[in-house]
């Protein structure tokens, strides 16, 4: 069984997502072990607890330096037993110390077809906004692999989203998001297989 540790800053629709992908059996073998937040009012924490996950918040309210945060960071997910961070909805970049003990663990979900809108300023809404200023009829959504870069991480999966005729920044938002959520359980599935796969075969 995997360990998973989710890094949020908001919501959480995409944690809720992976919850409910764990609880109906489209993502075996995984659980998740520990949520850090950077915020200690965003909605994620309410979550985890409903469903009795173990949370945390390491931010800038209770670590100003980010140094000390990374070292937070990375103390919570070595107790947690963590196998596998997952970025969701996590509005800060990571140093390269927690990117170096975690290289090729750690994923995250971005609301574009990279390379397209993505980047450093590139976040949220952000997004969507550029998407409809540039005329694009198609845009989509993201899981790839976190390295020093901002979102140049190696590609697991994509999924693209039509742009159509009227839409405001939030109606694309959130067609957006319910293909997050779709992309991020089938990242999340093929990641730990891969992984049982590559420990299975030492």
């Amino acid at each position: 069984m995997l360990k998973i540790t989710v890094m949020v800053s908001g919501g959480g629709t995409n944690l809720q997502a992976i919850i409910d992908g764990i609880e109906s059996g489209l993502i075996e073998d995984a659980e998740i072990v520990k949520v850090i937040s950077s915020n200690s009012k965003a909605f994620s924490l309410e979550r985890a607890k409903k469903h009795k996950i173990d949370s945390i918040v390491i931010g800038k309210e209770n670590y100003p330096s980010q140094k000390e945060r990374t070292k937070a960071i990375i103390k919570a997910l070595g107790d947690a037993d963590t196998d596998i961070v997952v970025l969701a909805g996590y509005m800060s970049i990571l140093e390269a110390d927690l990117i170096e003990a975690y290289r090729g663990r750690i994923i995250n979900i971005h609301p574009s077809l990279i390379p397209n809108f993505c980047g450093p300023g590139f976040y949220g809404k952000h997004v969507h906004e550029a998407v409809l200023k540039s005329g694009v009829k198609e845009t989509g959504a993201t899981v790839h692999y976190v390295d020093e870069g901002v979102d140049t991480g190696p590609i697991i999966l994509q999924e693209s989203v039509p742009v159509l005729e009227g839409d405001t920044v939030e109606k694309l938002a959130a067609r957006v998001l319910i293909t997050e959520h779709k992309i991020l359980c089938e990242g999340i599935k093929k990641v730990v297989e891969s992984m049982l796969t590559y420990e299975g075969g030492k």
